[in-house]
């Protein structure tokens, strides 16, 4: 009984390592078929050289390129960030161009701040692109009761956005 439940913990360890869990996926291909207008898709991996430097971690399971057959369509980046006490998982989609067209807070984990996840709120990032630089405050509006979530998030989206101008810089996007 014990080398089972050691077994169950190392596995369910491994598959949260590597991948998006089930739940978190079937978000994601929503959101996709959503903001793309499509049925059917394929998202694949990207990775880059571990040699560059960048502010968000780039891995095989935080960046995709999302095609119909052969023909791309656009990226997802899906991470998670701190809020008060806990993370949450949130997700930003890019056209071909790399200019965000959505952005979702996928799950939520705290009884307070989820006002985040409103798409209200979320549609300050939409025809955001690499070159803009997001301001709490400034070009970001507050929600009072979510401060630390909103610059959470804020944060987020602005690594995401100084990782993505790196990589074209250096010819990997």
């Amino acid at each position: 009984m014990f080398l089972k439940n050691i077994f169950t913990i190392v596995f369910c360890t491994f598959i949260m390592a590597f991948g998006l869990t089930d739940k978190l996926q079937k978000k994601v291909d929503k959101e996709i078929k959503s903001a793309f207008e499509v049925e059917t898709f394929s998202m694949q991996s990207k990775t880059f050289s571990k040699a560059i430097e960048l502010p968000s971690e780039f891995s095989n399971d935080t960046f995709f390129e999302i095609k119909k057959d052969e023909t791309l369509l656009g990226y997802a980046y899906v991470s998670k960030a701190p809020s008060k006490t806990d993370e949450f998982d949130y997700l930003i989609l890019f056209d071909r161009d790399l200019i965000i067209i959505t952005s979702k807070v996928l799950v939520y984990r705290e009884d307070y701040g989820g006002e985040i996840g409103s798409k209200r709120w979320l549609k300050q990032f939409i025809g955001k692109k690499s070159s803009d630089e997001l301001v709490y405050g400034d070009n970001i509006m507050a929600i009072s009761g979510a401060t630390i979530s909103v610059k959470s998030m804020t944060n987020a989206v602005n690594n995401v956005l100084k990782s993505i101008k790196i990589l074209q810089q250096n010819n990997e996007l």
